[in-house]
C-alpha cells in the first residue's frame, strides 16, 4: 500500500463530519500502517486497520513469531543431543517459513486491491463460488501478521466496521470510494481474526487461524522430524491437545456442543493418534534395520494425523446430524424456517471430515516427499545432514500455511443439494416467483 494512499486515509479525521467516536476509531486504526510506511516515530495513530502491512511489518511479525516456533522445533527430537541440531539455521528457517506465508497473504491482498467489491459487513470480499476466491479468503485469514495487532487496535477495527456507513458518506476529497471500501475490508479482517464471532471475546493468539503457522506449525515439524517412538508419541499428543484447544476457543457459542463432546473428541483423537503412531513405529522397527527405520519414521506422522483429525472432526460435528441444519435458497434465505435437514447435515459433516483428512497431506506427506525426491534438497542434506531439520522446518511451515487454505478451498462453503434428495417437508417448496425450487443450499461448516 502506497504512502500516498495511507496519507489520504490519515487525513480522513480532518475531512469527515462523522461523530467523534468514529473519528477516534479511524485515527487509531491506521497508525501501524503509517508507521511502517514512513518509518517516522512521530506519526500519529490514524486508521491502523484500514491499510494492509508492507513487507517490513511482515518481517517484524515473523521475527517475533519465530521465537516461539524455534523453541518448539529445536526440542523435537528428544533422543538427539543439543549439538546435533543447528539452532541458528532452524531459527532462520522458521522465520523464513512464516515470512513466506505472510508475504503470500500480502501479495493476494495487494493484487486484489483494485477490484474490491463495495463493503458490506455480511458479504464476502472474494467470490466464494470459485476455488481462487475461497483460497484468497482463507490465506488472508491465516496471515501471521494479524497476530501483531493489539487488542485496542482490534477493538478499534471492530468499531470502524460498525460505523462503516458514516465513513462511506464522509469521504475526504483526496480519497476514493474504492480505497475506503478496501480499508473497511481490512478492518473487518483484523477484527474477525481475533474476536469470537458469537461472543466478541478475544481468542488467545495460539488458537486463532492466524496462529496456525507460528504455533501449530512447529508442532507438525516436530512430528515429522521425530526419529524415535517416544518423541513421536509426545508430539502427537501435543498436536491433538493444540487441536482440541482450537476447537474449544472457536466453537459455535450458539450451538448445543458441550464440554463433554469436546472432551470425548479430544480423548478419542489422542487415543487414535497414539495407537496408530505406536503401531506403525513398532512395525517399522521390527521390519527394518536401525538406519532404515530411523529414515522411515518421518512417514508415521501422516497416517496418525489423518485418523485422529478425521475422528476428531466427525465427533465434534456429529450432533448436527441428529438435529439437522437449515436449507436456504440462492439468496441465502431460509426456505423453511424452523425446519432442518438431516440429509444436508450428514453431507456437510462428511465433506468437512474429508477436508480435514486431505489437509494432513501437504503438512505431513508433501515435505518428506520433497526431501526425498527433489535433487536440490537431497544434495543439501547429503552434503550437510544437519540441514535436514532446517529444511524440514521451512517446508512444513510453508506447506501448512498454504496447504490449509488450499484444502479448505476444495469444497465450497455453501453446497447445493437437489430437491429430490431432501426430506419430504422440503418437497414442493416454491420461491417468491411461484416456481418450485430445483436446488437448495446448506452451509457445510469448517
Amino acid at each position: 500500500m502506497s504512502v500516498r494512499f495511507i496519507s489520504k486515509v490519515a487525513n480522513l479525521i480532518k475531512n469527515t463530519n462523522a461523530n467523534a467516536n468514529a473519528n477516534a476509531t479511524v485515527n487509531s486504526i491506521a497508525s501501524k500502517s503509517v508507521i511502517s510506511a514512513s518509518s517516522s516515530s512521530t506519526t500519529k495513530a490514524t486508521l491502523k486497520a484500514a491499510a494492509p502491512k508492507n513487507a517490513a511489518s511482515a518481517s517484524k511479525a515473523t521475527s517475533s513469531a519465530s521465537a516461539s516456533a524455534t523453541n518448539t522445533i529445536t526440542s523435537a527430537n528428544t533422543t538427539a543431543s543439543s549439538s546435533s541440531i543447528p539452532i541458528l539455521q532452524t531459527a532462520f528457517a522458521a522465520t523464513a517459513g512464516i515470512a513466506t506465508v505472510a508475504l503470500t497473504a500480502m501479495t493476494v491482498e495487494n493484487v486484489t486491491a483494485s477490484s474490491v467489491p463495495n463493503f458490506e459487513p455480511t458479504a464476502e470480499r472474494f467470490d466464494q463460488s470459485t476455488f481462487v476466491g475461497r483460497f484468497s479468503k482463507m490465506v488472508l485469514g491465516c496471515d501471521p501478521v494479524l497476530l501483531t495487532y493489539s487488542q485496542a487496535a482490534t477493538l478499534n477495527s471492530k468499531a470502524m466496521v460498525q460505523d462503516y456507513q458514516n465513513l462511506l458518506l464522509n469521504l475526504p476529497a483526496d480519497m476514493t470510494s474504492t480505497q475506503m471500501h478496501r480499508a473497511l475490508w481490512e478492518a473487518q479482517r483484523i477484527a474477525s481474526a481475533s474476536l469470537h464471532p458469537d461472543t466478541g471475546d478475544v481468542i488467545p493468539a495460539p488458537f486463532r487461524m492466524s496462529g496456525f503457522v507460528p504455533f501449530n506449525g512447529p508442532i507438525c515439524v516436530s512430528m515429522v522430524a521425530s526419529t524415535s517412538t517416544p518423541a513421536l508419541l509426545m508430539w502427537a499428543w501435543i498436536n491433538q491437545s493444540q487441536n482440541a484447544l482450537v476447537n474449544y476457543y472457536n466453537r459455535n457459542a450458539s450451538s448445543e456442543m458441550t464440554n463433554k463432546t469436546l472432551m470425548t473428541s479430544y480423548g478419542t483423537a489422542v487415543v487414535s493418534a497414539l495407537t496408530v503412531a505406536f503401531g506403525l513405529a513398532t512395525l517399522i522397527r521390527k521390519k527394518f534395520d536401525a538406519n532404515k527405520a530411523k529414515e522411515m519414521m518421518r512417514w508415521v506422522a501422516f497416517p496418525s494425523a489423518v485418523v485422529a483429525s478425521s475422528i476428531n472432526c466427525y465427533i465434534i460435528r456429529s450432533p448436527e446430524i441428529d438435529t439437522g441444519i437449515p436449507l436456504v435458497n440462492a439468496n441465502g434465505e431460509d426456505v423453511a424456517p424452523g425446519q432442518t435437514s438431516k440429509v444436508a447435515a450428514q453431507r456437510g459433516v462428511n465433506l468437512t471430515t474429508a477436508s480435514r483428512a486431505i489437509l494432513q497431506a501437504p503438512v505431513y506427506f508433501l515435505p518428506p516427499v520433497l526431501m526425498g525426491t527433489v535433487p536440490f534438497f537431497k544434495n543439501i542434506v547429503k552434503k550437510n545432514p544437519l540441514m535436514s531439520v532446517p529444511l524440514t522446518t521451512y517446508l512444513v511451515l510453508v506447506s501448512f500455511g498454504l496447504g490449509l487454505p488450499s484444502t479448505v478451498a476444495i469444497f465450497p462453503q455453501m453446497v447445493e443439494i437437489d430437491m429430490t434428495d431432501c426430506e419430504k417437508e422440503f418437497q414442493g417448496l416454491t420461491g417468491k416467483d411461484g416456481l418450485p425450487y430445483q436446488k437448495l443450499y446448506y452451509d457445510k461448516g469448517l
